[in-house]
């Protein structure tokens, strides 16, 4: 693949909202006239509640669209199952057993999880991971094996609309919903392994979904610590005008898709098979994002970023300092400002947004494995202490 036509895949969060929001600012000037159309718009719906029953043509229509989701959802969930998520050992044993599954979240949406345990040795903790927008979680196959090789029990959720769970292909209607699933997904893995540390794990918006889950204590206190690759934070819209349009947006067309946002995306990683892999792959959405799923990423990144100070949980945060999708800087700036007593950054010099697909992916992997070691042995020091 040629050097442009890479240059015209798309990736992550804010490269992606950046030229929606531009788009948004073209149809400021309408706005009133826009409203003025919506209001005009629910009188009839007033008038037909009382009289005349709903058109069949917009029941018609509505079951078509629920039914055409089902079948993407459905074919989805076949190519996610069908995902061979084994490997074997460079002494060609399996040391892990995988499985997929189903867990139904806070709505009762079918969420598709998957998990890696080691077959052998002590299960030293469990790290469950929530991927980043447009992807899933069958991409961190490699990761879970370089994990369960140092005895770690790894498990992983696909967000709503994303890889083989329920839901519209790459709309997410709430990321306070993603949060919430991540908690009973949690706790679930907590109930089924009594005993075992566990942390989150989550990478560019799954990052911010991760911080935020950890914010609330009940959450907080089933965590060793979490820990967050390229977190999506301090993602600003292009004019404040435009940011104070987006809700309204948000609320009228949630699924509308911007068609301009898609033209030139930038490299996630400087290993050219990775990259193309990422965006051959089915079950990562390459489509232009839908407005409410860009509103949610500017609401939970603003949110956070007014929070650093409040941030309690141990934390370890990497990033790379080319990265053009999330800012470094903010990864930065939540280790300064955050309130946690166990905190650590790592900023790798010129890598770029998905480190665990950059060349150096190993070396990053056991980073996080030897952080995950360390917490765990202040673990076993604080209760020593406490006997």
């Amino acid at each position: 693949m040629s050097t442009a036509e890479m240059d015209q895949l798309t990736s992550g969060a804010s490269n992606r909202i950046i030229p929606i929001l531009k788009t948004l600012r073209t149809f400021i000037i309408f706005i009133q006239s826009f409203i003025l159309a919506f209001v005009l718009l629910l009188l009839p719906r007033r008038r037909s509640a009382t009289g005349a029953p709903q058109s069949p043509s917009k029941s018609w229509k509505r079951r078509l669209v629920w039914r055409l989701e089902e079948e993407d959802t459905l074919r989805r969930r076949a190519l996610a199952e069908d995902l061979y998520m084994g490997f074997e050992s460079d002494d060609g044993n399996v040391h892990c057993r995988w499985n997929s599954y189903l867990f139904f979240g806070v709505r009762r949406n079918a969420l598709f999880c998957r998990s890696w345990l080691p077959v052998t040795g002590e299960l030293k903790g469990i790290l469950v991971i929530i991927h980043g927008l447009n992807e899933h979680s069958g991409r961190y196959s490699h990761f879970a094996k370089q994990l369960t090789s140092s005895c770690f029990g790894v498990y992983a959720m696909d967000w709503i609309g994303h890889g083989g769970s329920d839901g519209l292909h790459g709309y997410v209607p709430s990321l306070d919903h993603v949060v919430a699933d991540t908690g009973a997904f949690l706790d679930k893995i907590k109930s089924e392994n009594p005993g075992v540390p566990c942390f989150l794990f989550g990478h560019s918006t799954g990052g911010a979904v991760v911080l935020k889950a950890a914010s609330y204590p009940h959450i907080r206190g089933m965590l060793e610590g979490i820990v967050l690759t390229s977190p999506a934070l301090r993602v600003k819209p292009a004019h404040p005008i435009v940011g104070a349009v987006a809700p309204i947006f948000s609320l009228v067309v949630p699924r509308f898709q911007f068609k301009g946002a898609n033209k030139r995306g930038i490299p996630v990683s400087r290993d050219p098979a990775a990259q193309l892999a990422k965006y051959s792959d089915p079950l990562v959405y390459t489509g232009p994002i839908r407005v409410r799923t860009g509103h949610e990423i500017l609401r939970i990144s603003s949110y956070l970023t007014r929070n650093f100070k409040s941030v309690t949980v141990p934390f370890f945060v990497l990033h790379g300092t080319a990265d053009k999708v999330t800012d470094p800087l903010a990864s930065q700036d939540l280790y300064n400002e955050a309130a946690s007593k166990y905190k650590d950054i790592k900023l790798y010099e010129g890598f770029l947004h998905d480190l665990l697909f950059e060349p150096e992916r190993e070396e990053i992997a056991q980073d996080i494995i030897d952080w995950m070691e360390m917490r765990l042995e202040v673990s076993i020091e604080k209760t020593d202490r406490l006997w």
